[in-house]
């Protein structure tokens, strides 16, 4: 059975990851593991300044009561988690997911989601966490570093989960992109949703041959899908077109050999997560 690898914090942002799941799972008949990661870097440390003149049996008394404040801490965030976890299981199990396994780890998800998304076919993160800073639209600072360290495609869900019935997918002709390409034409989670295949650029003989290859590859695999190329900017040229076309969902690679390959390793990325307010699978 394909399995989902689901995030979560706890966030804004939360219910929507645990919706495009939901969403996922019934796609793929998936079960989903729901992970919850303890960060010790988010727990703001008590602190105290010891190296004064006060008493040494004052200053022990004072290193005791720290430790059990740390303990407390500790207690409250792991009971945080634990309810995080519950919620997260009661809102999948509404939606009408039947097999879910949730786990609480500690750590950073940055730096362990390559042991936990080995055994998954899909990663679902939120495009904020609980430390983005909002006002200024800042993506969750873990989402760059998951995508770098992911093999599976990347789910990043957003604001709020609306039916999805279309798609654009960002194509370059580089192996990302077309990755990107057949797994949508081999993997049941963007079957029948309309497709829409751009590419940015003056275009050339060799882009041409590409992007009509990969629409060929849809159009076999039963996708009704229509195929351009368009001159400008990536992060403005891919707005307009979710704009214009009311699309549900942006699919791209993040890594190719034109403006695009930019999207996740420079500042696009940010960009363009940050501005269309509509989900986007990513690929490697």
């Amino acid at each position: 059975m394909p399995n989902i690898l689901a995030c979560t914090d706890g966030s804004i942002y939360a219910t929507s990851v645990y919706n495009h799941t939901a969403w996922a799972a019934a796609k793929m008949s998936a079960s989903v593991h729901v992970l919850h990661m303890l960060n010790p870097h988010h727990e703001d440390p008590v602190k105290a300044d010891t190296s004064g003149s006060i008493g040494l049996g004052a200053k022990s008394a004072l290193l005791a009561e720290i430790v059990e404040l740390e303990a407390a801490r500790a207690k409250v965030a792991r009971k945080h988690g634990e309810v995080i976890l519950e919620d997260a299981t009661a809102q999948l199990k509404a939606a009408g997911v039947t097999n879910i396994v949730a786990d609480q780890k500690h750590g950073r998800l940055s730096d362990s989601i390559e042991s936990y998304e080995r055994d998954a076919d899909l990663v679902v993160i939120g495009k904020r966490g609980n430390h983005a800073d909002f006002a200024t639209g800042h993506i969750g600072h873990n989402l760059e570093r998951v995508v770098r360290s992911c093999q599976h495609p990347v789910l990043v869900a957003s604001r709020e989960f609306t039916k999805m019935e279309s798609f654009v997918l960002a194509f370059d002709g580089g192996n990302s992109s077309k990755k990107a390409v057949q797994y949508a034409a081999n993997n049941p989670l963007l079957q029948g949703m309309k497709c829409h295949l751009l590419s940015i650029g003056k275009g050339n003989a060799k882009l041409d041959a590409a992007l009509n290859e990969a629409k060929q590859t849809l159009s076999n695999a039963g996708f009704d899908v229509s195929a351009e190329i368009r001159d400008g900017e990536p992060d403005k040229v891919i707005g307009e077109a979710v704009a214009e076309d009311h699309i549900d969902l942006l699919v791209m690679g993040a890594y190719g050999h034109s403006h695009i390959r930019h999207l996740i390793v420079g500042s696009t990325t940010t960009a363009m997560i940050r501005t269309v307010q509509i989900p986007v699978l990513l690929f490697r």
